[in-house]
């Protein structure tokens, strides 16, 4: 009887670490490459005169529209079918927009499959992680939620590392070895998702819950946090778009170099979800954002301020590690702010992400405007960003000394 149940739990122990490296193979596809391996290809892809300078910072923009539209679209594609077609089918959509990319036919072309990768990235940031973690135990859901997120991190620093490699054989190369490495992936997860979606259940702390207690709270907590959130992410979008393209071009250090920041921004990123996560447990989910706001102003601000190259190191790990590290956070805060209604919850966390995400796509589309209308100052952009997160903070804050935030 023993030996039975322990079989029993060993295969289900086995099959949530499948399912955790899918979602976290989906993250590293749909987020890790499919968006960030563009930012040290953006030098390169100048300098062959596939498009000019202008023009090719309005081609990472389009990977984050497409990313809007993907966690808009995530719901409706869940409706039609299980989550893990939607997931597989995304995949197999990320890469391919790799193969494509490696032709660059016109600038339609590229832009349109810059945005078909985004909506995939999209679907899969929105999808993965809850499909996953429906079927994790609950006293294994944090560390579960944070290896997912981990692959973000893991295909940055895997893109600073293997898109330099691969340039030395020329772009259409690179394209093509980035696609090579997504139908990897692609395949590794494949059999790692769910086979039926989890049901849908409310526990019994909403039921016995006053719910006034959540129309009092959701009108003026949640907004300002949506705000912050939002601000976040057009907080991140210089580092995002244009850190390598600053340090190759705008410092003259050259791709490589461009390319080894692009690494220091990985290695932030993996360890930012868990690391945040431990800032959390020990502080609480508010302080913790407060804190983090902080440093990411700070940490964004030092390229508009010094060329120094270890301030620019710096500058580049604390922004990679809260660039997936905000996540956790903001989920958790959601979660804290609506403890007495889980079943709302699921839906304030989707408005959160799409206020992030249309942020993000408007900063990264108003950025590339700017720079390419101001003759190329990287200065401005960080400053903006900077700014952003400074106004972010400044929003907790007041919501919190008006006691709207407990």
């Amino acid at each position: 009887m023993s030996d039975a149940v322990f079989n029993r739990t060993e295969r289900g122990t086995f099959q949530v670490w499948r399912g955790v490296l899918a979602g976290a193979s989906a993250s590293l596809v749909g987020i890790g490459l499919a968006r960030f391996a563009y930012t040290p290809l953006l030098p390169a892809i100048i300098g062959a005169q596939w498009f000019p300078a202008s023009t090719a910072a309005y081609l990472g923009a389009a990977n984050l529209g497409g990313y809007l539209a993907g966690a808009l679209m995530a719901g409706v594609f869940a409706r039609h079918a299980r989550a893990a077609t939607v997931l597989r089918a995304m995949m197999v959509l990320a890469t391919l927009a790799f193969v494509a990319c490696a032709i660059p036919l016109s600038f339609v072309w590229f832009f349109a499959w810059r945005f078909l990768s985004g909506i995939a990235g999209g679907a899969l940031m929105v999808l993965a992680a809850p499909t996953i973690i429906a079927h994790v135990a609950p006293a294994r859901r944090g560390f579960a939620s944070g290896a997912i997120f981990t692959g973000i991190g893991l295909g940055i620093a895997a893109s600073g590392t293997i898109v330099p490699l691969l340039l030395r054989h020329g772009l259409t190369a690179t394209w093509l070895g980035l696609a090579v490495v997504s139908l990897l992936l692609t395949v590794v997860a494949w059999r790692g998702w769910p086979a039926q979606d989890a049901p849908a259940h409310v526990t019994h702390v909403t039921q016995a819950a006053p719910r006034r207690h959540a129309k009092a709270t959701r009108p003026t907590a949640l907004r300002a946090l949506f705000a912050e959130y939002a601000l976040n992410a057009a907080g991140l979008v210089p580092h995002m778009i244009f850190l390598v393209d600053f340090v190759a071009r705008g410092l003259g250090k050259g791709v490589d170099a461009g390319a080894e920041f692009w690494v220091l921004y990985g290695i932030g990123a993996i360890a930012g979800p868990l690391l945040a996560g431990h800032l959390a447990d020990r502080a609480g989910f508010g302080p913790a954002l407060r804190v983090a706001y902080l440093l990411q102003a700070l940490a964004v601000a030092i390229p508009a301020l010094t060329s120094n190259t270890a301030l620019l190191m710096v500058s580049s790990v604390m922004v990679g590690a809260f660039t997936p590290g905000i996540v956790p956070l903001v989920l958790g805060r959601v979660n804290e702010l609506l403890a007495h209604h889980p079943a709302e919850q699921k839906g304030a966390w989707r408005t959160a992400t799409t206020s992030f995400a249309i942020l993000q796509a408007l900063a990264a589309y108003g950025m590339s405007f700017l720079f390419a209308n101001s003759g190329g100052d990287y200065r401005v952009l960080f400053g903006i960003g900077a700014g952003a997160l400074v106004m972010a903070l400044a929003i907790d804050l007041f919501a919190a000394t008006r006691g709207e935030t407990r």
